[in-house]
């Protein structure tokens, strides 16, 4: 896990254009687990990073930024299929955030969904937050589209909460970070970069990845034994292997 972290009340880089807010929510989730990253980036000490290149904090930030916005964005073919691109113009799309996220800018394993939730009607909306704060963790934030009542305009970064009932979300375009409450999600007054209402969450799916070095628990139920068929002798083909029960 990265030194570099982010509470309410702090303030971490800001979006390098109008149209990077979610490339700039994605660069700072892998500053948060990614060390020798994130010292790159806000000191320029330790090995230089591909794609971040710059003399200041701010020019490699950017120069990152760029570099997620591209690989959001882009042409992907894989053995999932094809991802068709998305025009930059319009923002960072929740599939290309998702695919990042997984692909090292969230804790090693860890898997992530996408929630709509504009249709939703209060009591959704609250199950959704609950959800939201039970799933985020340190190292496996989640990315909160916010817009207006037609449209998603801007993605903001959700981190975990010091209080019970409330997380943390990074805002881009100012790089501050303050507490989100439920009561904001539901009356749609999150005033995040000055957009109100919740549309979308790119968000863990709250299976934990397997920690380094650990192993399943052994069951010895499951251990194959030899049964013997009655009344034959024990021939290779009579020998079956099956769980104990």
């Amino acid at each position: 896990m990265s030194a570099y972290l982010l509470r309410a009340g702090d303030t971490g880089p800001t979006q390098q254009s109008p149209v990077t807010c979610g490339a700039a929510c994605l660069t700072v989730a892998r500053m948060l687990v990614d060390d020798p990253f994130a010292r790159w980036v806000t000191t320029g000490s330790g090995l230089p990073v591909l794609g971040a290149e710059g003399s200041t904090p701010v020019e490699r930030f950017a120069s990152y930024e760029r570099t997620v916005h591209r690989r959001t964005n882009g042409l992907k073919v894989s053995r999932a299929g094809l991802r068709p691109p998305w025009p930059r113009a319009l923002g960072t799309p929740p599939w290309g955030a998702r695919a990042e996220l997984e692909a090292g800018a969230s804790r090693v394993g860890t898997r992530y969904e996408v929630d709509v939730l504009r249709p939703l009607g209060d009591d959704g909306l609250r199950a959704a937050f609950e959800r939201l704060h039970r799933v985020v963790d340190e190292g496996e934030p989640a990315l909160l589209y916010v817009g207006s009542d037609v449209l998603p305009r801007h993605v903001t970064l959700v981190l975990p909460g010091q209080l019970d009932d409330v997380v943390d979300v990074y805002e881009p375009a100012s790089g501050h970070v303050r507490q989100v409450t439920v009561t904001e999600v539901v009356e749609a007054r999150l005033s995040l970069g000055g957009w109100d209402r919740a549309w979308l969450l790119v968000r863990p799916t709250g299976e934990r990845p397997a920690r380094a070095g650990s192993r399943p628990a052994f069951d010895p139920r499951r251990v194959p034994v030899p049964r013997l068929v009655p009344g034959t002798a024990p021939a290779p083909d009579t020998v079956r292997s099956e769980p104990v029960r």
